[in-house]
């Protein structure tokens, strides 16, 4: 993605300059502040959240992250967004991604704990993919360590959007997610 398609994708306006990636080793408490966050988005959404998974590194026991669980969360329809995003505000989210041309996704932002809330249609195959990662990843030691390996080496770089970060571990993520497919 690059910088224009951030900026038109960004619903609070410009997303801050300059992010440096901190990254952790794993801690224990992210599967538990996954189930704190998943428990408040379902009493908030009802039958309105089809699905929710916890995905991303904080999903991966042994695997350095970003201290911000990843959550994906499926609706009935994503461009339906009165339908999800008034009661997901009125727990503390904001609605920060708008992305019409990448599966309508949306990304809400979380705080306490820290949430990253991707917003996906039902059957739409990046959650999938996400899933099929999260799942190689956590039984496939040698890919664990190199998408570590390639993180850590990313993150000591300087990005001027965190979403820049994200798109370079992207070719590291096909080539794991090649082997996941086949194996």
């Amino acid at each position: 993605m690059d910088d224009e398609q951030i900026l038109a994708a960004s619903v609070k306006g410009d997303p801050p300059q300059y992010q440096e990636i901190v990254l952790e080793d794993w801690n224990p408490i992210w599967p538990h502040w996954y189930e704190s966050a998943a428990y408040r988005i379902r009493r908030a959404l009802g039958d309105t959240a089809l699905e929710l998974h916890h995905v991303g590194s904080t999903s991966v026991r042994g695997l350095a992250a970003k201290p911000l669980i990843d959550i994906d969360l499926v609706v009935p329809d994503t461009t339906d967004e009165d339908a999800y995003v008034p009661p997901l505000e009125a727990i503390g989210y904001e609605l920060r991604v708008r992305e019409p041309d990448w599966y309508e996704h949306r990304l809400l932002r979380g705080f306490d704990p820290p949430v990253n809330l991707h917003v996906f249609n039902p059957g739409c195959e990046e959650v999938d993919q996400m899933l099929l990662l999260r799942d190689w990843l956590r039984t496939h030691e040698g890919d664990r360590e190199l998408y570590a390996r390639t993180k850590r080496e990313l993150a000591a770089r300087e990005w001027k959007y965190v979403q820049n970060y994200a798109d370079a571990k992207s070719e590291v993520v096909q080539e794991i997610l090649q082997r996941a497919r086949h194996g």
